[in-house]
């Protein structure tokens, strides 16, 4: 991640600070997911769960905490279109 300003939502932008501030109010499941995402992206929830260690219905939470907060967004994966794999908006 870099200390520019990241693209949101096509027109909205937001600093490396306001993405830090965001996160810092989400629960520890959801900071776990998002480090695992910085480092290894795009990933299924599935995937998510097994890099985080994390019980797949504490990585759905996270993901939907995440997704609230703007800071996940998500894609039908190019190798199985069943399934979303998330990445960082930031």
């Amino acid at each position: 991640m870099s200390t520019s300003t990241a693209e949101l939502n096509g027109d909205n932008l937001f600093s490396e600070s306001e993405y830090r501030e965001r996160l810092r109010e989400l629960p520890p499941s959801a900071k776990l997911v998002a480090k695992v995402l910085e480092s290894d992206a795009p990933l299924s929830q599935g995937q998510l769960a097994e890099e985080s260690l994390l019980p797949d219905r504490t990585v759905r939470y996270a993901l939907n905490r995440l997704e609230d907060a703007d800071l996940v967004g998500s894609r039908y994966s190019f190798k199985d279109a069943r399934k979303q794999v998330y990445y960082l908006n930031a």
